[in-house]
């Protein structure tokens, strides 16, 4: 279980890593300097300009990511009989594959609308990894603090 609410939170906090990156990485518009390209970039796998690179890294991070969203949903099931957390960890998972597409469209139709959907995708799958990664740490927690609770005179929320 303390592997799993630390897998969660790893992975929570490099979502996060990857929002900011991808706000840096719109704002320099290194998407355009693909040439309009997804998967590839530059017209073949490696970057050739640093704005690609900056695009060719937040997908490289966004790969990774995806895996350890992947990890920590199985750990969720594997680990919790919560529905809170599995529900949660499914959520982010469930929106990953809505968020690629999204981000191949800011490639391909770099406007608002795209950009905030794109952005709303990643808010969701991060809120869902912070829903649990924190419910993950309460309902270790929780066990203890009744017990410590009781030890110490106070009412019982059962």
């Amino acid at each position: 279980m303390v592997r799993f609410r630390h897998l969660a939170a790893v992975t929570t906090g490099l979502t996060f890593s990857l929002i900011l990156l991808g706000v840096y990485t719109a704002a320099m518009g290194a998407g355009l300097s693909c040439s309009a390209q997804w998967p590839l970039c530059d017209g073949g796998v490696l970057p050739q300009t640093f704005p690609s690179f900056v695009e060719w890294f937040h997908r490289l991070v966004a790969m990774i990511t995806g895996f350890f969203i992947i990890a920590t949903t199985v750990g969720a099931w594997k680990y919790h009989a919560e529905r809170r957390i599995r529900g949660a960890a499914t959520l982010a998972l469930a929106v990953t594959p809505l968020q690629m597409v999204l981000g191949g469209a800011t490639v391909f139709v770099y406007t608002p609308v795209v950009q905030v959907a794109h952005h709303a995708a990643a808010l969701t799958i991060f809120g869902s990894l912070m829903a649990t990664t924190l419910w993950s740490y309460e309902s270790e927690r929780a066990p203890e603090s009744r017990s410590t609770d009781a030890a110490a005179g106070y009412p019982s929320d059962d």
